[in-house]
């Protein structure tokens, strides 16, 4: 958030960035498919006949291995009626009554959807057949306070294929690293208002990234269910791991909880007014094509308790921001599917093969570079919010511009906000998809002017050096830069001050405005 850092300068404490919310997920993935699930029968010896009994048998030695587990740790177990049961929160009330506030807290288990292989019989064919289905299973959920990281939670499958989903949070991890270190801090359910060392605390949460994965997970699940690795013998399948939500947050941590209060709504307000769908897919680092848009671009905004939350979707990838502990500007992009997006690696992992561009994968190898995705796009977005911060008042930025000037012997004319074919030009200039890579003369023209007939190349000549003129206007006022050794241009601060504060000022209604100047 360099540009908000700069903004605010000492108003702010300073900012962290690094995992929040992650939902990991483990899978035998020899038994999480048809063809994998029938050779491990063929393999053993079982007949279709007894799937039923035999994976029942494997249920009963899971269940009572997390039972024992439970015993053993001195913890409650409780089995719930319904599965809608706010579970977080009565893992928190179990652990209070029962004065538990470190290791295991609870065991709660519930009856809930699976994906499972079933099998069916087909009268006609007179034949039993395996596929993979829907079905309901006990699901075990063991909460925990980890040593190293914090308050969790395993949730395990109890019917084949055994699938696992672990739930951490960055923050309450980077808690236990400050605990180690000794550095003081104040923490508000997932966010710090206060931190003693903002440097340091930033370097623990770079540090998450370095952890040995599956050595961590496997732990977890054994503590869960020690007898896991004995079910299926003489054979033992490990979990692939990989994440199947990650929430990564970059948070702007304010000295003076009234400074936010005085600028979020406006903050939200420029964000409203900005995000359409070429600006949301350049959050994303998208490019927006003709005729290649994606499935869906949208954005909603929120009352919540603690105030306004603003989110624009890209498909199911969001990226969002809202005020978290009265001081806190919170940007966060959440990643569903990781496929829209592209890490540098070998093709399979065939160190023998150059590396190229390939498909985000879910798995836990690729994490690092999920969460530099997540970081450029809290940025592009941390960005656009700051274009709408001012000190200045609206004459003060706008007086130059506005007004004519003469540079190197030639005469140019001042910007009419006003004017309609001003106006209409500053609104394309405001729209943050040209944040990343600039645009360039086509991309002002096909925007500004209707597209002349086809063949008719005297009009386009003609649209083209009108758009030239005004590119070189725009460059005179300062309001705009060319990129070194391209054709494209970008806006610069003053451009971004100049177009916020005429959008923002057109689009207040007087009363407001009246308000305001009182």
């Amino acid at each position: 958030m360099e540009k908000l850092l700069a903004l605010y300068g000492d108003k702010v404490l300073g900012s962290i960035k690094g995992l929040d919310r992650v939902r990991v997920r483990g899978t035998l993935r020899w038994l999480a498919h048809e063809a994998g699930m029938r050779t491990f029968l063929g393999s053993t010896g079982r007949l279709l006949k007894d799937f039923g009994r035999w994976a029942e048998s494997l249920t009963k030695q899971v269940r009572a291995s997390c039972e024992a587990q439970a015993k053993a740790l001195g913890v409650a177990t409780v089995y719930l009626q319904r599965s809608g049961v706010d579970k977080d929160g009565l893992a928190q009330e179990i652990a209070t009554r029962d004065g538990r506030a470190n290791g295991s807290l609870c065991m709660l288990s519930a009856v809930e959807p699976c994906w499972t292989p079933l099998v069916r019989g087909s009268r006609a064919e007179r034949t039993l057949a395996l596929h993979m289905g829907e079905r309901k299973c006990v699901w075990i959920y063991h909460y925990l306070d980890h040593p190293e990281l914090g308050l969790c939670h395993v949730r395990l499958q109890s019917w084949l294929p055994f699938s696992v989903h672990v739930c951490l949070n960055g923050r309450h991890w980077l808690e236990k690293q400050l605990q180690r270190e000794g550095l003081a801090y104040v923490k508000d359910g997932n966010c710090f208002p206060y931190l003693a060392d903002v440097a340091r605390a930033q370097q623990l949460l770079d540090a998450q990234l370095q952890t040995d994965w599956p050595r961590l997970l496997d732990g977890l699940l054994l503590a869960t269910c020690p007898a896991l690795g004995e079910v299926l013998a003489p054979f033992a399948p490990h979990y692939y791991w990989s994440a199947d939500q990650t929430e990564y947050a970059t948070d702007l941590m304010f000295r003076d909880g009234t400074v936010l209060a005085r600028d979020y709504p406006r903050l939200i307000r420029h964000a409203i007014t900005v995000a359409d769908t070429p600006t949301v897919l350049r959050f994303f680092g998208r490019r927006h094509l003709a005729g290649k848009a994606p499935a869906e671009v949208s954005s909603s905004w929120q009352q919540r308790a603690e105030g306004l939350r603003i989110k624009h979707y890209l498909n199911r990838n969001s990226v969002k921001a809202y005020d978290k502990s009265g001081s806190i500007l919170r940007v966060e992009t959440t990643i569903v599917t990781p496929r829209e997006f592209s890490v540098y690696r070998p093709r399979h992992d065939d160190q023998r093969q150059a590396p190229t561009w390939q498909r985000l994968r879910k798995s836990m190898a690729d994490l690092h570079r999920r969460c530099q995705v997540s970081d450029q796009c809290n940025q592009r977005y941390a960005d656009t919010l700051a274009t709408c911060h001012l000190a200045a008042t609206v004459k003060e930025v706008a007086t130059e511009a506005c007004n004519p000037l003469t540079r190197e012997g030639r005469r140019y004319r001042g910007l009419n906000p006003w004017r309609a074919e001003d106006y209409r030009l500053l609104t394309v200039l405001g729209k943050g998809e040209w944040a990343i890579r600039g645009f360039r003369n086509r991309d002002l023209r096909d925007r500004l002017y209707p597209v002349p007939p086809a063949g008719d190349r005297a009009a386009a000549r003609r649209l083209c050096a009108k758009t030239t003129r005004l590119l070189r206007l725009l460059r005179a006022h300062g309001l705009i830069r060319k990129v070194p050794r391209t054709h494209r241009y970008l806006l610069t601060d003053h451009g971004h001050q100049f177009v916020t504060a005429l959008l923002t000022a057109s689009a207040t209604e007087v009363q407001q405005l009246t308000q305001l100047a009182s």
